[in-house]
């Protein structure tokens, strides 16, 4: 018999687990040295680190205007800091393996105009209805950058680290025909209440930036109805992730509705990140870029995985549990989660997927998982705040679950493929290049 007492008590036990998926799936990477004047700095007398205000700037076109949903929001963001941190890596001297190009530079150009006009090609090309807005701010940042031969060619290398990214995401699959197929047997999707939407079908068939295949790390699927693990995932979720429950606490509460805002805190970790640690322009492009790319693609490989298993989610699960053949598992027809459920299948849990890769990109590249961090959301009202990366994995496993709209284990193995993710990237982009200058 489930007891919501004892799923309190292990909920409370998880989080050392659920942050292991970090550690033990890809090891930190060698530690950076912040600020370092050994790695490229910027241009000089630069007040702001270009790379953070354009990933604002980029983020104004992308959600505050466009309002793209999370899964699509991945592909536009790692456009552009994939094209950023070719021209960057460019003009310090190519030190990293370049993720597309690495155009013609000897380190007299603007970083600051390469930034800018790599950014701006990009956002121009993704949106070209916000062409006027997104030119003022082109403008105004070039405005700031010094007269000369260095502003034109960093403006040259910028161009052509945006065009190669432009070309190379031409036809990827982005927006696609595909749409979620409608089950009628139990497990199988179906759309949920209110909106019984469908949205997202298109991603899971999108080119991924860096793993060879979505498919490269399928999982063995759902566990099957009639199993125990299924039961303890329907039963726990049934508990704590109802509208009404009276086991979740108002933090856990406060936390699912944090990890659900659709105005991504990441977005403002990274930056948090970059300033506090006193990144240089170098460092932030290659941050940015490892983060966002990685992320894009374990979203990619989670909605794969959505495809292929079609796996219903908890309110139609609960809602139908006498069709489930499991004797464990109880209908209630009345049931409701806390959060509206997305327009997609459970498994896997795409943001866990997408803050996995995100968390262990940042822990590779610190190489540590202890660096405090923060972000507020104003649909809870609260601030979060972070011991370190796997701490934030472990707590969007869980959060999943209390509001509802997600089983452990679809976050569980979710979490896995966005650590995998990470470990592909680690092993063959971004790296030091021998013999560099």
């Amino acid at each position: 018999m489930f007891s919501p007492f004892a799923a309190c008590r292990a909920a409370a036990l998880r989080p050392v687990v659920a942050g292991a998926v970090v550690a033990g799936v890809i090891a930190a990477g060698p530690p950076i040295a912040p600020g370092s004047s050994s790695a490229y700095a910027g241009d000089p007398g630069s007040s702001a680190n270009a790379v953070v205000v354009w990933d604002r700037n980029a983020q104004t076109a992308i959600w505050d205007v466009a309002g793209q949903q999370p899964q699509v929001q991945a592909r536009s963001f790692a456009m552009v800091h994939g094209a950023v941190y070719d021209a960057v890596n460019a003009i310090a001297g190519v030190p990293y393996r370049p993720y597309l190009v690495a155009p013609a530079a000897d380190g007299t150009e603007s970083t600051d105009a390469a930034v800018a006009t790599a950014s701006y090609l990009v956002l121009r090309a993704l949106f070209p209805d916000q062409q006027a807005r997104l030119r003022t701010q082109y403008d105004e940042s070039l405005g700031a950058i010094r007269e000369g031969t260095a502003k034109q060619r960093g403006i040259t290398v910028g161009t052509q680290a945006a065009d190669a990214m432009i070309a190379a995401r031409r036809d990827d699959g982005a927006f696609g025909p595909q749409t979620w197929p409608v089950g009628t047997r139990p497990g199988e999707w179906r759309p949920a209440p209110p909106a019984f939407a469908s949205d997202g079908a298109w991603v899971g068939h999108l080119k991924p930036f860096l793993i060879p295949s979505a498919s490269m790390f399928r999982t063995s699927g759902p566990p099957a109805l009639t199993s125990r693990r299924y039961a303890r995932d329907l039963n726990e979720v049934k508990s704590v992730g109802s509208a009404t429950s009276t086991v979740r606490t108002t933090d856990q509460t406060q936390a699912a509705i944090w990890w659900h805002d659709r105005h991504l805190a990441e977005w403002e970790i990274k930056r948090q990140l970059a300033t506090r640690q006193r990144l240089n322009v170098l460092q932030a492009a290659r941050m940015f870029a490892m983060v966002d790319l990685a992320e894009t693609d374990a979203t990619i490989a989670c909605y794969d995985e959505k495809a292929a298993w079609n796996f219903w989610r908890p309110v139609t699960a609960i809602r139908l549990a006498d069709t489930d053949g499991n004797p464990e598992t109880a209908a209630d027809p009345a049931w409701t989660p806390l959060l509206v459920t997305p327009p997609h299948p459970d498994y896997t849990s795409g943001h866990a997927c997408f803050t996995a890769a995100s968390m262990s990109a940042l822990r590779h590249f610190f190489g540590r998982d202890d660096i405090p961090f923060s972000g507020y959301s104003a649909d809870s009202g609260t601030t979060r705040y972070f011991r370190g990366f796997s701490h934030a994995l472990a707590e969007v496993v869980e959060a999943r679950v209390w509001g509802g709209i997600h089983t452990r284990t679809a976050d569980e193995r979710g979490a896995k493929i966005g650590a995998q993710v990470t470990a592909y990237m680690a092993a063959h982009y971004f790296t030091p290049r021998p013999g560099s200058r």
